[in-house]
């Protein structure tokens, strides 16, 4: 689906033309990861039917899933009251979302003042991200 500008118009992005993005599981709501795009990378997300967010280190697009596997199919986008953030409703191919090897990115929880994981990695992520050569 071709994407119409003003579509793309009626979202406050920030100073650096970017808006932040949050990956939720479609089928139980689990919150999965956050991200940022920007106006070509949320058009190419509706356009492919796919997660595509833009890297700020990289000041890249990047596709979700384009080197371990663990692509995001939209199902969903929102846009919150003020417009400023996203909702992306995915399937998680992979049932991977963190390049950590977790389901999500949030497997942190602050308890007793520090910091324990509390998910468990399901795949190393050296093999999803295998050393590149050249």
């Amino acid at each position: 689906m071709k994407v119409a500008p003003e579509l793309l118009d009626e979202i406050r992005w920030d100073q650096a033309g970017l808006i932040p993005a949050i990956a939720q599981d479609h089928a139980d709501g689990a919150v999965l990861m956050v991200a940022w795009m920007n106006r070509e990378s949320l058009a190419a997300s509706i356009e492919e039917g796919r997660a595509v967010y833009y890297s700020r280190s990289r000041r890249k697009l990047w596709r979700k899933g384009e080197e371990s596997g663990n692509r995001q199919i939209l199902r969903e986008i929102r846009l919150d009251c003020d417009g400023d953030t996203l909702l992306l409703r995915v399937e998680q191919i992979g049932g991977i979302a963190c390049h950590t090897g977790r389901r999500s990115c949030f497997y942190r929880l602050l308890e007793n003042g520090a910091w324990r994981d509390v998910e468990p990695v399901l795949k190393d992520p050296r093999e999803m991200y295998p050393p590149k050569r050249g």
